[in-house]
């Protein structure tokens, strides 16, 4: 990856700031993009201090032309795209017969349009270069998690727009990588959304026995490297895939009581 360009949406934090770092500390020319200002500052100045080469975008991947200027910042900054990582994402916890419809069609324009648009614009430098798309999926583009249904929703719908990518270019030397972490400590829980679309803000979840977001980034840098089709990260995720094929009734009932679990959930 030395020398190769990488573009990272939600690049200000968790898993996508590991991502740049990660890219970054092999030699890759990093651009990173994400609506905090202040944070892409903070991430743009800490590899850089480590000899890294990046430049930022404050940008919402909801909007499409704030992914086009994401694509044209690589191209004017380092003259194509190699990597086009998908990242920039956002959950949510709520029953669906309590959620407004708003949080679900938010979810989607975040998760699933976001990855669309910049996948668009960037796929003819891609395939110029033979390059990557990468979309960060989850355990929840696997099964579908009970009160995350905006959540799930948008990550099959990402899975399901990647692998018909990945088909449709299988003689255009194009790769496609579609990842699946289980649950990482970042702040994806801390940022979703309740019923009403206001911030969850605490977490419900012990996040001490998590995977951390350096050690998922470590394990998509190896993917991209080896250009590999999909990756499911956590023993926890390989299990529940395996479940899914093999058990899924059985899955089903283990996904209820695990989710019921939670503080304060919304299972009754």
């Amino acid at each position: 990856m030395k020398g190769k360009v990488i573009v990272i949406t939600g690049g200000s934090s968790g898993i996508g700031k590991a991502l740049a770092v990660e890219f970054a500390r092999h030699g890759s020319k990093v651009v990173i993009g994400a609506r905090n200002h202040e944070k892409l500052m903070e991430v743009a100045e800490s590899i850089k201090i480590q000899g890294g080469d990046l430049v930022f975008l404050p940008m919402d991947v909801s909007n499409e032309n704030d992914c086009k200027r994401l694509i044209e910042t690589a191209v004017s900054q380092y003259g194509t795209v190699d990597v086009l990582i998908n990242n920039a994402g956002i959950s949510m916890r709520a029953l669906f017969v309590d959620v407004d419809l708003s949080v679900i069609k938010k979810l989607m324009n975040i998760n699933f349009w976001g990855t669309v648009y910049c996948t668009k614009y960037a796929l003819p430098y891609l395939l110029e270069q033979k390059g990557s798309v990468v979309g960060i999926s989850s355990v929840a583009g696997i099964k579908g998690l009970p009160a995350r249904t905006g959540y799930s929703a948008s990550k099959f719908a990402m899975n399901g727009f990647l692998e018909a990518l990945r088909v449709e270019n299988l003689k255009n030397g194009l790769h496609v990588l579609v990842a699946h972490p289980g649950f990482t400590t970042s702040n994806i829980r801390n940022t979703a959304l309740a019923a009403d679309g206001a911030m969850q803000g605490e977490s419900p979840r012990d996040e001490a026995g998590m995977m951390s977001a350096e050690e998922v980034a470590k394990h998509i840098y190896k993917a991209v490297n080896k250009r590999k089709n999909k990756i499911i990260l956590t023993s926890q995720g390989k299990i529940t895939n395996l479940m899914n094929k093999f058990f899924p009734n059985l899955l089903d009932k283990m996904v209820f009581n695990h989710m019921a679990k939670e503080p304060d959930s919304p299972f009754k």
